[in-house]
Parts: structure tokens; C-alpha cells; sequence
């Protein structure tokens, strides 16, 4: 049952793929690459599962979390230009 779900994930993978390399804005490609990084936590965490291996868990957790902050970066970047930006739009730095 579980090699089924490992095949399922893996096919939503291939569609993440091909809609992050279709995607007509770079907002679609962005989440396009955050669902790729969801579907890997869930493979790693099967195939952890498969192999009678708990400890693929917490590497899930820990590729999770850097998902997680790497897509914020990312639209941070987008959004703004800058990830170094300090303060609400439109407010001036003091210099």
C-alpha cells in the first residue's frame, strides 16, 4: 500500500515539474517548487517508512522547515527586490 502512495507522490512530483517549467508567472513557478519540496517531505518520510528507518522522519521535518523558509525568502525577493529590507513600504532609513 505504501509503494502505491510512493508512486502517487512521485506522480505529483512530475506534474509540479511541468507546471513550475510552464508556469506562466513566477509566482505559479515559485509554487509550483513549494509544492515539489512538500511532495519530497512526504516521499522521504514513505520511503523512510518502507525501509523501517524512523529517523527519515525528522530529515523530513528539517527539509520541511527549510522549504518552508526558502519559499518566504523567495517571495520576500520577488516582492521586494531585496531580502535585506528592514521596515514597512514606503518608509525611509535613517543614514
Amino acid at each position: 500500500m505504501f509503494v502505491v502512495a510512493a508512486v502517487g507522490i512521485l506522480v505529483a512530483m512530475a506534474l509540479a515539474l511541468v507546471r513550475g517549467f510552464l508556469g506562466p508567472t513566477v509566482y505559479d513557478r515559485v509554487l509550483a517548487v513549494n509544492t515539489f519540496g512538500t511532495k519530497t517531505v512526504l516521499l522521504i518520510a514513505v520511503v523512510g517508512f518502507l525501509t523501517g528507518r524512523p529517523e527519515f522522519l525528522d530529515l523530513s521535518l528539517v527539509y520541511a522547515l527549510i522549504n518552508f523558509i526558502g519559499t518566504i525568502a523567495v517571495l520576500k525577493f520577488f516582492e521586494f527586490g531585496d531580502l535585506g529590507l528592514g521596515g514597512a513600504v514606503g518608509e525611509e532609513e535613517d543614514g
